[in-house]
């Protein structure tokens, strides 16, 4: 690799865009292949188990050298991402057939583990969280973001605990930091091997204070960063933008997704310490990381992805707010109450996709025909799920009647433009329906009727000339022609143009036979660009709607968030809890929410529990091992959590008193 000069001009190019891109592994494509050099060849031949070979390319020994298929590259890619590579994927750019020298190819992406959009690498239950730390002067800025959905938040932390907790809150997949985070104390290499967390440090100028400034007001199109709430939020500010400027060097595109940015207190919700978390198993066990056995596998009666994500965040992040925790109550309350049109708001739950990945999809412009069938489909349920909320007067299945919009519009353009059962690539044709576009149509008939159409222009000149023998003849030199033998050559009209002489016959052209010609000829290519054309316009129009889409998912997945707890609540006997901000709580009759799912409920023996801020303040429990001292203060523990998520909770009766962390509030 020393001399350069020597290699061949299509590793030349290859070294230059892998100078660029040097922390990543280097997809280069290569007619149907992605192929890989030197210390990539290396890398991925080893994580991907694929042979290792070699190719000359100039220097004096062959360059390891390895492939993939392009069109499997999503499998070979999400392996080495979930390993924490990051990979680069370079394409050709310019067609080789009318490429001049060496194809043009440039860098369309790069794939990491917090940004990858293929949803065969993804769990559909759970965010897809990048988060970006900033260590300045003992105060760490974090910002958080799901390019999937489009979440994006902002917050800042004094100390390592807080961070360690926002980090266990929210279990990225990457994290992306400056070098003083480096010799901030933070264990990242605990991150690695532990939580399984890909981190990496960033050039300085990605948290350049003024380009982190300009990054987030260029986005969100503000003059200044007040409309955006973050004014005390300046290490924060930081570590948002340069997440967004991150994601902008991924995905080579502007990021409209991320249409909110979100700055919060982390007083805003129940602290819950990384360690706790793990030993209440909220969302997973400790010991096989199962959802069965957790908090989240018994209240999880989820219709829906996005409902599911929201519930996981519900139980990762319980309320303090006295109001906002009664609004959820009496959502639950009514639907109790109304268990025919809960069942019925269920049903038609049930065939509605994912609606937040789906017009990020769109929004990246990687959605494919069979994506935009989805969400019609999806769309399709909305009118009717609106319409069963009128039953409904509380505060908060209101106010997600009105942020549902049924988006008739959107399903109409779809409806009217896209097959039913398309094809998986944009690239195939036969997606755009009949009637929508008139130069469709007319492709479509050329391709399919250019034989009849032939035959009738035939018989009407042959009427109209009087030429008895008058032929459309067709070969590949001259294309179409009309044929006429020189005994008819008088009773050719003036406007036949010829167009090759024989010795007993005359070939013409006409202007009607030759716009034939190029409509039968160039049909096929001519319909295929054009319907890839017009399904990226409805792509994109989809796009442009995004923030009323976005609303109505998060509308859909509160909904089915609460259809779910209600449902929980009905089946195993819960109540609804009674808050308040005394410190008191009495549980009469209190059960341990998964263990009596895992065993026969009627063995489980309930529990009272009284603690209070007087005289009761501390309760000492005794008893043998294996009595269920630990079973007992975890039951206690999860309900609590679980009345501060809204929830009801697995008891006779309860006063719940409102805790954050160890202590009332």
């Amino acid at each position: 690799m020393s001399d350069k000069n020597t290699m061949t001009p299509m590793m030349q190019q290859y070294l230059k865009t892998k100078e660029e891109y040097r922390d990543c592994i280097l997809f280069y494509r290569l007619g149907d292949f992605y192929e890989m050099f030197f210390d990539d060849a290396i890398t991925a031949s080893r994580e991907l188990e694929i042979t290792l070979t070699g190719k000359n390319c100039g220097l004096e020994e062959r360059a390891p050298m390895c492939g993939i298929p392009f069109h499997a590259v999503d499998g070979y890619l999400n392996k080495l991402v979930s390993k924490g590579y990051k990979v680069a994927i370079c394409e050709q750019v310019e067609d080789p057939k009318t490429a001049k020298g060496i194809v043009k190819r440039e860098v369309i992406r790069i794939v990491t583990p917090g940004t990858t959009l293929d949803a065969l690498a993804l769990d559909e239950t759970k965010n897809n969280y990048l988060m970006s730390i900033v260590y300045t002067a003992d105060r760490y800025g974090i910002s958080v973001a799901d390019i999937t959905t489009g979440v994006y938040f902002v917050t800042e932390v004094d100390s390592a605990k807080k961070l360690n907790d926002e980090i266990s809150r929210y279990a990225p997949s990457e994290i992306i930091c400056n070098h003083s985070f480096y010799v901030s104390g933070i264990d990242v290499e605990d991150f690695r091997t532990r939580l399984g967390i890909s981190v990496y440090s960033l050039d300085s100028w990605y948290f350049d204070d003024e380009l982190c400034k300009k990054a987030l007001m260029d986005h969100f199109h503000m003059s200044t960063l007040s409309g955006l709430g973050l004014d005390d939020f300046d290490c924060g500010v930081i570590a948002a933008g340069a997440l967004l400027q991150y994601l902008i060097e991924t995905q080579k595109t502007s990021i409209s997704n991320l249409t909110k940015l979100t700055p919060y207190i982390t007083g805003k919700f129940m602290l819950i310490d990384s360690s706790s978390r793990r030993n209440l198993e909220l969302c997973e066990t400790l010991r096989e990381k199962q959802k069965r056995g957790s908090l989240l596998w018994v209240l999880d009666k989820t219709k829906t992805a996005m409902g599911a994500r929201m519930l996981r965040s519900f139980i990762e992040q319980p309320l303090i707010d006295l109001e906002e925790i009664e609004k959820r109550q009496q959502a639950i309350s009514e639907l109790n109450q109304n268990a025919i049109a809960r069942e019925e708001i269920r049903e038609y739950l049930n065939p509605v996709y994912d609606l937040e990945r789906l017009i990020s999809k769109i929004s990246y412009q990687s959605a494919n025909p069979r994506d935009l069938i989805a969400f019609k489909s999806s769309l399709e349920m909305l009118p009717a799920i609106r319409c069963l909320l009128d039953d409904f007067q509380g505060d908060l299945l209101k106010e997600i009647q009105t942020d549902l919009d049924p988006l008739q519009d959107l399903y109409e353009l779809v409806d009217q433009a896209i097959m039913d059962e398309p094809p998986i690539s944009v690239r195939d044709g036969d997606m755009i329906k009949t009637g929508f576009h008139e130069e469709v149509d007319k492709l479509r008939n050329a391709k399919t009727e250019g034989k009849t159409w032939i035959a009738q222009l035939e018989a009407k000149e042959r009427e109209a000339t009087g030429i008895k023998n008058l032929r459309i003849k067709y070969n590949k030199v001259f294309g179409y022609y009309l044929e006429v033998t020189n005994s008819y050559k008088d009773l050719v009209p003036e406007h036949y143009m010829r167009k090759q002489t024989l010795a007993n016959a005359e070939r013409y052209i006409t202007p009607e036979l030759k716009e034939l010609e190029d409509m039968i000829l160039g049909a096929e290519d001519k319909l295929v660009a054009l319907e890839y054309n017009l399904f990226c316009e409805v792509r994109d129009k989809l796009g442009a709607e995004i923030i009323r889409i976005q609303k109505t998912a998060k509308a859909i997945a509160a909904l089915d968030v609460f259809a779910s707890l209600s449902l929980v609540a009905e089946r195993n006997n819960y109540v609804c809890p009674k808050m308040n901000t005394k410190g008191l709580i009495q549980i009469k009759d209190g059960r341990h929410p998964v263990v009596e799912k895992m065993i026969d409920h009627d063995m489980f023996i309930a529990n009272d529990t009284l603690l209070d801020n007087g005289k009761n303040r501390i309760s000492i429990i005794t008893g043998p091992n294996m009595a269920g001292k630990s079973t007992y203060m975890r039951q206690t523990a999860l309900i609590v959590l679980m009345a501060q998520i809204g929830s009801f909770v697995p008891a006779s009766s309860a006063k719940i008193g409102i805790v954050d962390g160890s202590l009332p509030v």
